[in-house]
Formats: structure tokens, sequence, C-alpha cells
């Protein structure tokens, strides 16, 4: 049985959940951090270039989790990405051909991972956890660990910088524009295209999907590749702006993304989610571990909530699927 339209709309109960958490979590923070810091200038120009590293990734996670796929791989991907882009500087390739190649790597990879998913119909959380450590264990071996500066190769005034991870004015950062021109991109694909149709029906009953003349494992396979490529572009962004590359890049991003998607009413079964909730998801776990470190809350505890607001969300959506229908 197909989902009805109406759950396929960029705005679901799913969605107004997350926006009224979303809120109330802003005022929280606002009125209880120490000397209002959480609303200040300062914070919120840092919750701008760090929301994108993950946030990037996490919207394409959003659209295979809707597809009814997970990639536990993206923390492997993403260094591995930046990485081959360090390589490149080093080896004497200019930024830009660096990053055409880091994305094109980040394709790749992607591209491995939905096919030997499709191909083996085994499930796609043991094949990407089996990547995960294989590309890692890869990467380790290649860059010995070590951590390696590009800031030579990329000075902090020149072009390539700026549009990649620069600031607008004195406060707002160039990665915000990024994150949001992914989302809008990927919202119409997923929302007002045919292709977001064809995600949809795969997700939600593959069967169905091939019956209608859908072609699921092509559906699978591009999903899969959006991601490496946007993991790439997270881990070329990340390095140009820390200045460095290093292999543990992304460690923990694999779960951090699956939680804001599942936050943001992505369900885990497919079919069901929304390109605004996973955005909305997004800035709503940043919020969460923004404010309550804010608030001096040990670091290593802030774990412990963001897994609470992982389960609240996955009850409270169970709960209003089973009184709707």
């Amino acid at each position: 049985k197909m989902k009805n339209s109406s759950e396929s709309k960029f705005f679901t109960y799913r969605v107004i959940n997350t926006l009224i958490m979303f809120i109330a979590l802003v005022i929280v923070f606002s009125l209880f951090t120490p000397r209002n810091i959480f609303i200040s200038v300062r914070n919120l120009a840092s919750l701008g270039k760090l929301v994108p590293d993950l946030g990037v990734v996490a919207l394409g996670i959003g659209i295979l989790m809707v597809c009814g796929e997970f990639d536990l791989s993206i923390s492997s991907t993403l260094p591995l990405c930046s990485y081959i882009f360090a390589s490149a500087l080093f080896g004497g390739l200019s930024p830009v051909w660096g990053f055409v190649l880091a994305l094109l790597s980040g394709l790749a990879l992607g591209f491995i991972n939905g096919l030997i998913v499709v191909k083996t119909r085994m499930p796609s959380f043991i094949i990407t956890l089996g990547t995960m450590m294989f590309w890692k264990g890869i990467l380790y071996v290649w860059s010995r660990m070590m951590p390696t500066s590009i800031r030579t190769f990329i000075p902090t005034d020149s072009l390539f910088q700026k549009v990649l991870t620069g600031s607008i004015g004195p406060f707002f950062p160039v990665q915000t524009i990024w994150f949001v021109a992914f989302a809008i991109v990927l919202g119409i694909i997923l929302h007002f295209h045919r292709f977001g149709n064809w995600i949809y029906a795969t997700g939600d009953n593959q069967e169905a999907a091939r019956a209608m003349g859908i072609n699921t494992n092509l559906v699978k396979i591009i999903c899969f590749m959006i991601v490496g490529v946007l993991c790439a572009f997270a881990g070329c962004m990340q390095s140009v702006r820390l200045g460095s590359f290093a292999a543990t890049q992304g460690v923990g991003s694999e779960l951090r993304a699956m939680a804001a998607c599942v936050i943001g009413g992505t369900s885990l079964r497919g079919g069901i989610g929304s390109m605004m909730g996973v955005f909305l998801g997004i800035l709503t776990l940043h919020i969460l571990d923004n404010g309550l470190v804010l608030m001096r809350v040990p670091v290593f505890g802030v774990n412990a909530f963001i897994g609470l607001a992982t389960i609240f969300f996955v009850l409270l959506n169970s709960y209003l699927d089973r009184k709707i229908k």
C-alpha cells in the first residue's frame, strides 16, 4: 500500500513536533544560559560554522532513510575524501581540481555502497558497517594517523577559501549558505520532482514500486551516491575551515546524522520523512548540544540528552501514527 500524498508533503505533524521542540529549546537556552550567551552574535556565528559540518551529510542521510536504507560508512567516507583532497594539494593540483577529485571519490564510494547493497540484497546497515571499517582501515594506513596542514595551499584570503568557508560581513559564515542551499535543492528533488516520488515509493513498498515500473535498485544507488558526494563536500569544507586534515574527522557522525533525521521525523522503516523535518532535526540536535554545553553540563553527558531526545521523538511519532490511523 502506497502512502497518500499528504504524508509526502513538506509540512507534516512530525515536522510540527520538531519545530515546537526547536522553538522551546531556543527559548529555554536564551533565558537560562549565563549572560544570555546563547543568543550572542559570536555564539550564533560559531553555530553557523559548525552545524554544516554534520548538517550537509545528514541531509543526504535523510533522503537515504526515506528510501529505506542506511549508510554507516559516512564516518570513513568523509575523512577519506578529505585525505584525497589534501593529497591532491600536496601532489600539485589546484584546490579546485583537488576539490573536484574529492567529490568524484565520494561519488564512487557511494556508488560502491549502493551497488553492493542492491546486488547482495543484504541489509545496508550491515554492508555499510563493513565498508566503514574497511575504508577507515585503509585511511589509517595511508595517512598513518598523522594530521596534515593544508594552510599553505589555501591561504585564508584566497578565493577558494572565501567561497567555501569565508564569511559575509564579520560574523555570517558562508557554510550556512551552503547548508541552506543543499537543503533547498534536495527538498525540491524530494518533494516536487518525480525522482522524489520514486524515493518515497521505494522506501514505502519496494515490491509495489517495482510493479509501477520504478527501477528501485537505481533509486537506491543514486541516493547512496548523493550521500557520498555530500560527505566529500563536508570533508573538504571542514578541512579548509580548520586548515588541516585529520584522520579522525567525522568520527561518530553516522549515529548523530541518523539521530538528527529521527528527531526530524524520518522513519527508520523508510517511506516517511521530509527535508524540512531533517533540516529542523539537525538544528535541534546542534542547539541542544550547544545549549547544554553553555549551561555547563559535562560534555560527555550531552550525548545522554541527545539519546533521550531521539527516543522521545521515536515514541511520540509512533504514538501519533497509531492515533491518526
